[in-house]
């Protein structure tokens, strides 16, 4: 009853300190299957909420954001991110050189299945079983309540197991609540995973609703913060779920339903794109580490000595590769746009500049963007490319290209488009959550580009290091899993 208590004084805490704050509670790992948090609202909200404060925290532990968040990690992976010489840290020499280890001692690449220092992405992934489990057992929540926590839940889990899938191709699917099933899950079909992404995200939209709502579950007065999901947001992460199942015509829609709802969403301009309550934002994390604002703008942000030997504070900036994708002219990478130096003892370092506050002495004017309008039309320009609808496809990238100062795409087949599409995403959503890394797998273009990139890092590339390893330990205790290949 100690983390109850913990719990109901979180929430008291929680319904005093107002909407702008909301999402700084603790989350109860160790109390969320306990009965009593589902059967009042408060507590209920509480739960759930604590999830967003979880992922939002994640900093220099692995997760979203920050020195071991999706965008350091997947773009040391890739060919984004250049790793500073002079760090001696082993987990990210070995992510930066395409060297992950599956070892009890010293493994490095399944941070993120098991986390280190917060719950690691399959952690969470239980936490979510247990809240639709609690949730729709529950009878005594306010209906109204209970659908909207319902859908959050789902998304939660889709958006969940979407990265995982991506990162470790091979993995169980855990939905259930019994610990003792669980750990001896084997992998299924990664089609099935897929399938069951796009059936939670199914169902989040149709429970979730339009408007953006506090931490009471009520709509905002005034200024809405969006950083609890909305039909939106479920609606966008099925449009990015269904193109990697390649599903054209229902990316496609999906994309289309959040593009044309121009009352809530737009493209600003580049400097406001990531501004906290952006038009651009569909869903966002809001910053809950003191005098931080976002865990991204933190790491990439360089001083002017450069970056760093600490893995903890700013050791990367951005690749000779990542910087040759921009055309002339391109404002997202000229102008101190999303993209500005600094000049160390003659040598010029480039770094990610779409976070362009580092610390916060009072309210944070940026909150960490996980998902935003312009990949919606990223994704409905590939989509509609597949589908052999070239003007559409342009007009899509035109808009993109518009906003960073550039003229109208000249591809004008089906292949070229395709590669004009993988290059615009890699100019457009570089060092965020790990899509250049995921982009190269989906599309088949990982070997080409990795057994060159790889070398010049230090390492060698081989197929089966696009996949990370399952955690050891695990591999271990159940004896239904199966390492993935070459570890």
């Amino acid at each position: 009853m100690k983390r109850i208590n913990q719990l109901l004084c979180t929430t008291i805490a929680l319904l005093t300190v107002g909407c702008e704050s909301f999402i700084a509670v603790e989350q109860p790992l160790t109390s969320i299957n306990e009965s009593i948090v589902w059967r009042s609202d408060n507590t209920a909200i509480a739960a759930i909420t604590g999830s967003y404060a979880t992922l939002s925290q994640s900093g220099s532990t692995p997760g979203l954001a920050g020195n071991l968040g999706l965008g350091v990690l997947c773009g040391l992976s890739a060919d984004e991110l250049t790793l500073h010489g002079t760090v001696a840290d082993n987990r990210l020499n070995a992510y930066y050189r395409n060297a992950l280890v599956a070892a009890q001692m010293q493994g490095f690449g399944a941070e993120l299945w098991t986390g280190s220092g917060s719950p690691g992405f399959y952690a969470q992934v239980f936490n979510t079983n247990l809240a639709i489990a609690g949730l729709e057992a529950s009878s005594t929540l306010t209906p109204a309540v209970k659908q909207q926590l319902l859908g959050e839940a789902y998304f939660l889990r889709g958006y969940l197991y979407q990265y995982l899938l991506g990162l470790f191709d091979n993995i169980p699917l855990v939905l259930g609540t019994d610990p003792n099933a669980n750990a001896v899950l084997p992998q299924v079909p990664a089609a099935d995973v897929q399938a069951r992404i796009i059936a939670d995200l199914e169902q989040a939209k149709a429970l979730l609703g339009t408007a953006y709502l506090d931490g009471t579950l009520r709509p905002y007065v005034g200024s809405a913060e969006r950083v609890r999901p909305t039909k939106w947001a479920a609606t966008a992460m099925l449009a990015r779920a269904y193109l990697y199942d390649r599903q054209y015509a229902k990316a496609a829609d999906r994309a289309s339903e959040v593009i044309a709802h121009a009352a809530l969403f737009g493209l600003p301009a580049l400097d406001e794109a990531f501004l906290k309550g952006s038009a651009e934002t569909i869903w966002s994390l809001q910053p809950v580490r003191a005098n931080r604002n976002t865990e991204d703008g933190y790491v990439f942000n360089l001083p002017a000595t450069g970056p760093t030997a600490s893995a903890s504070l700013q050791p990367v900036y951005l690749s000779p590769q990542q910087l040759a994708a921009f055309g002339p002219g391109d404002a997202r990478r000229y102008g101190r746009h999303w993209v500005d130096s600094v000049t160390v003892l003659g040598t010029t370092y480039y770094f990610p500049y779409k976070y362009k506050a580092v610390t916060a002495s009072g309210a944070p004017t940026e909150y960490q963007v996980l998902l935003r309008l312009g990949e919606q039309y990223l994704i409905r320009a590939e989509a509609r490319a597949q589908q052999n609808d070239i003007n559409g496809a342009r007009t899509d990238l035109d808009a993109i290209r518009q906003r960073a100062g550039l003229g109208p795409v000249a591809a004008s087949t089906r292949e070229a488009l395709l590669d004009a599409v993988l290059r615009e995403r890699q100019c457009e959503l570089f060092t965020e959550q790990g899509h250049r890394w995921f982009d190269l797998k989906r599309t088949g273009r990982v070997d080409a580009v990795m057994s060159v990139v790889t070398p010049q890092k230090g390492g060698t590339w081989h197929t089966n290091w696009q996949r990370y390893p399952i955690p050891f330990d695990d591999v271990l205790r159940n004896t239904n899993l199966r390492q993935n290949e070459g570890y």
